[in-house]
């Protein structure tokens, strides 16, 4: 765990469920506080900050996907985890477009939970800074140590994903990386295959630093690999075609 105790917040309908994660996440050393329905978690985080927050999808009332969508904006570095009994595709897809940063289905291994959050901790800040502060390509200009991103001097709010995809594709400029690879640098080592994770975030970040999403300039697809970060402003990298925008199958390693 980091030196700085981590604020959870625990967002189920049922009672059983929040005492048990309550009592299990407390056990391990965060910080935890707990909601019994949207409303309370939209009022919990106006009273105070959140590090991490759990939330249920199938709840009465707001439904977890309408109170992450909500809750998004106020807490926009902060980790937010779906939980449901549900493990289709569909709604995967629903919750990441919604703001959230991973998802778990019920029933679920404490261990399995513990290190999605710490990985999530990691994407959030925590981990061990790079050798440089500041990282320039084009006109993006990616800040590590605030963890904040601007283009053409304009900032541009990112997820805690967000920010973990982009700089690890900054990072590795001009290379072609795995879809497999990506998933397991930014999401973890038991992940590989879970393409719709992928696709969502790198459309989110189209969309953000892109002039032309569907033509884009710095994150262009590699068919049957994964992603290439271009510099635009390298007249020696290949020049971006409308077919970079496609969605291409996903090729197993």
């Amino acid at each position: 765990m980091p030196a700085k105790p981590v604020r959870v917040l625990v967002v189920d309908d049922e009672p059983a469920m929040r005492r048990a994660l309550c009592a299990s996440l407390t056990a391990s050393g965060y910080l935890v506080e707990d909601a019994q329905d949207g409303e309370q978690a939209m009022e919990a985080i106006r009273q105070q900050p959140f590090d991490l927050v759990l939330l249920d999808i199938n709840m009465p009332g707001l439904c977890g996907i309408e109170v992450c969508r909500r809750m998004r904006p106020s807490i926009p570095n902060a980790g937010i985890v779906m939980i449901t009994v549900c493990d289709s595709l569909e709604e995967k897809v629903k919750a990441l477009d919604a703001g959230a940063d991973d998802y778990v289905t019920k029933p679920f291994l404490l261990r399995e939970l513990l290190a999605r959050l710490r990985a999530l901790m990691r994407r959030a800040g925590l981990e061990q800074l790079p050798e440089t502060d500041t990282l320039r390509i084009g006109a993006l200009e990616l800040d590590f140590r605030y963890r904040s991103l601007r283009k053409a001097g304009q900032e541009i709010h990112l997820s805690p994903t967000e920010f973990d995809l982009l700089a690890y594709l900054m990072q590795h400029s001009g290379i072609p990386i795995e879809h497999s690879k990506l998933l397991q640098a930014i999401w973890g080592p038991e992940y590989g295959s879970e393409l719709e994770y992928l696709r969502s975030y790198v459309r989110f970040l189209r969309k953000k630093i892109e002039t032309n999403p569907a033509r884009p300039e710095y994150i262009v697809t590699e068919p049957w690999i994964g992603y290439r970060f271009r510099n635009p402003s390298d007249a020696a990298s290949p020049p971006p075609t409308p077919e970079s925008a496609s969605i291409e199958p996903f090729k197993p390693l």
